[in-house]
């Protein structure tokens, strides 16, 4: 697809949906959610719900902002028929769903039928979405460098959430998955978890971190005495101080917490219920999926789960017989513009966004790719047009002002002419990075610049939900430790040679087959 996605392998399967194996595609739409199934309109509606009730519920208890998104902005989810189907979509053998962020867009993949055979799917496998989506949340809406344990704790702390029958939803349900991390008396001290920074955890220590991040969360969010804790820490870590020195200064002995803790887990855990009548969740429209939409949605799945050299060229072979007999389906010739394009076949990519285009001239994702192959192939002309490719992404733009991906490509159309970028094309970059706070990588291109630019401050907020990413390679740990610390004390010349180094590692790691 031509960006690096930022993509996590779920443990377990998300959805459950159970249709009719004879149902056609069909998508709906809502709020926050684009969902593709072959599933019955009725089924898919109920599950949409479902998902627009738990987002609603998290922003309610939150207090987060709930602003009108685009198409480009929605979470879209795609209903694979099993869990073996997801397993094979990702390559490997035991994965079961994916979740992945790029300034294309947010994505999930998730089976619509699950191997358990008990009638309690929705206790056992939306948790592992509420986990997801609670991530995709709290990146949306922060700007702060937040420690692991409660990055995973947050996170924790929505996936139990219970949608009771009758529109409600319970929120601070123990995970009984944890049940072996919430109460091992061995492991990580609690001085250890809120003063957890760089460290690499092996993966019994991770689920410590999970469930004393949930019973940490749990706690401080439900016991009066310790109201404003969690702030006062959080505020002291994003100026300057460490994470240890700020959880003694807003939780105070931390033996007395840990004593406190050891009680609370042996009690009865309090919960919220918020009322069904505050959790509207606004029209849900269905449609059926056209025929080149149901005949293509194999091969369009397949490239927006991400392709390497080894898996592109028999995507693209896929793409062009399934659209074939649809010349004229601006979805259709998008979805082959991208397979071609990610098969490095940029003149076809070029010609099938032109069928498109031919088709609907407004078709967003068709001009995001025209101007992708023309600049790709403006990079072996002798007389290369920038200004046509940048056209491209100029227009995507003006049709849709809130997709982060033309105005990240049009920064970049600067980078590949090895120009200097324009006020305009920085201020791009930088807007596409808020629109797009899950991607990783945009994130990183914009502190880049920021740092070029000597704007150390801006770049140091921006910086900070990456400073402590919990599944974070340990030389991403080491390298986002040593940029933070540079920042801190205003030397952006060496938080930029760090960060140039990371950036480096991080376009290795998206050429790995």
């Amino acid at each position: 697809m031509g960006t690096i996605r930022h993509a996590l392998l779920l443990a377990a399967s998300v959805c459950g949906l159970c249709g009719s194996a004879d149902a056609a595609w069909h998508e709906a739409k809502s709020k926050h959610f684009i969902i593709y199934a072959d599933l019955k309109p009725a089924e898919l509606k109920a599950y949409a719900e479902r998902l627009e009730r738990f987002d609603r519920a998290v922003r309610v208890l939150r207090g987060m902002e709930d602003v009108p998104l685009t198409d480009s902005q929605r979470l879209t989810v795609y209903a694979l028929q099993s869990e073996n189907a997801v397993a094979r979509l990702g390559g490997m053998a035991t994965a079961k769903g994916f979740y992945s962020a790029s300034a294309s867009g947010a994505m999930a993949f998730v089976p619509r039928k699950v191997s358990s055979t008990t009638a309690s799917w929705y206790l056992e496998t939306e948790m592992i979405f509420f986990h997801e989506y609670a991530h995709h949340l709290q990146l949306q809406f922060s700007s702060f460098a937040i420690p692991p344990w409660m990055v995973e704790g947050f996170a924790e702390f929505f996936a139990t959430a219970k949608l009771e029958k009758d529109g409600n939803v319970l929120i601070g349900a123990p995970p009984q998955y944890r049940g072996y991390a919430l109460f091992n008396e061995t492991g990580l001290r609690l001085d250890q978890i809120v003063g957890a920074t760089y460290e690499k955890l092996d993966d019994h220590q991770t689920d410590l971190l999970y469930g004393m991040g949930w019973l940490l969360t749990h706690y401080l969010t439900f016991e009066p005495s310790r109201k404003g804790q969690i702030k006062q820490y959080i505020d002291a870590i994003q100026k300057g101080t460490s994470p240890a020195d700020a959880a003694k200064a807003a939780f105070g002995d931390l033996r007395q917490l840990d004593r406190e803790l050891a009680k609370y887990k042996r009690g009865k855990f309090p919960a919220v219920r918020i009322t069904g009548a505050s959790l509207a969740t606004g029209p849900i429209d269905v449609r059926q999926l056209g025929a080149g939409e149901a005949a293509i949605m194999d091969v369009h799945m397949r490239s927006r789960r991400g392709v390497n050299s080894k898996t592109a060229p028999p995507v693209a072979a896929d793409a062009r017989k399934a659209a074939a007999p649809y010349p004229s389906d601006p979805f259709v010739q998008t979805a082959l513009a991208e397979a071609e394009f990610d098969s490095g076949n940029y003149a076809a990519a070029d010609a099938a966004a032109d069928r498109a285009l031919a088709a609907d001239p407004k078709y967003v994702r068709a001009m995001i790719y025209k101007g992708k192959a023309q600049m790709e192939l403006a990079k072996k002309d002798p007389k290369p047009d920038w200004a046509k490719v940048r056209s491209w992404f100029i227009r995507a733009n003006k049709l849709d002002t809130e997709n982060a991906e033309p105005l990240m490509l049009y920064f970049r159309s600067f980078v590949e002419a090895d120009e200097r970028p324009t006020k305009n094309a920085i201020d791009a970059l930088m807007y596409a990075a808020t629109l797009a706070p899950q991607d990783d990588s945009l994130r990183l291109q914009a502190v880049y610049q920021m740092l070029r630019e000597d704007r150390i401050s801006e770049a140091k907020a921006l910086f900070a939900p990456l400073a402590y990413l919990p599944h974070a390679s340990e030389k991403f740990r080491d390298t986002s430790g040593k940029v933070m610390a540079a920042m801190a004390v205003g030397d952006g010349k060496a938080a930029l040679a760090v960060l140039d180094s990371v950036m480096k590692s991080a376009e290795e790691e998206t050429k790995k087959p």
